[in-house]
């Protein structure tokens, strides 16, 4: 009697643990993969986190600034945590929902909540108009169609600070940083006055 009153127990167990099991490994494998694999939007732009440097090369930009800031395709959202940390209100907009979910758990885990917000959009249906402070981690195909929204839509006192790679026409007016941990500021101010010629080949006339 006791074998019997002990087998379906252990039986409800033994399928019971394999079944959570195969759920964890669901669940991870669902986390995991938006994490390597690009995600669908306009440019293909894949995830690569900030490296250290290359967030603390962004704050120094940040210094003496105030006002909202903007991270356009936050990831993972370090940068926006780290800004909130040095006191702004701190906006990330990604397309990936698990990196946007998983930076909202990030920042109430360090206790930045309050200060953060993350929203799954495509940035080029998201207007930057009233953002101060502006922070890019992009890819050169998609610098030069940013850099003409960014310059119709923002005020004048806006800093947009580009990460790994610069703007075309833009000169900055502060860089710092080396190799892949490059960060470049423009002063909006500056830049829509100050920009490099394009090539522009000119037809000879005849004589």
């Amino acid at each position: 009697p006791r074998v019997a009153e002990g087998g379906p127990g252990r039986s409800g167990w033994g399928l019971l643990v394999p079944a959570a099991v195969g759920g964890t490994l669901v669940a991870l494998y669902a986390v995991a993969v938006p994490f390597v694999a690009p995600a669908l939007r306009k440019v293909c732009l894949p995830f690569v986190p900030a490296t250290a440097a290359q967030v603390q090369n962004v704050l120094k930009m940040l210094e003496s600034r105030s006002g909202p800031l903007v991270d356009i395709g936050s990831g993972d959202g370090r940068i926006v945590i780290a800004a909130a940390k040095k006191g702004f209100k701190a906006v990330g907009y990604e397309l990936n929902p698990w990196l946007v979910w998983y930076s909202r758990y990030r920042a109430w885990r360090d206790g930045v909540h309050q200060n953060t917000k993350f929203y799954i959009s495509d940035l080029w249906k998201v207007s930057f108009s009233h953002y101060r402070n502006i922070v890019v981690f992009g890819v050169p195909q998609m610098m030069p169609q940013l850099e003409k929204k960014l310059e119709e839509e923002l005020e004048c006192n806006a800093r947009i600070i580009a990460c790994r790679f610069p703007f075309p026409c833009w000169i900055p007016d502060h860089t710092t940083g080396d190799g892949t941990d490059t960060v470049w500021a423009y002063d909006l101010k500056h830049s829509r006055g100050r920009k490099t010629k394009s090539l522009e080949i000119t037809p000879e006339t005849e004589s």
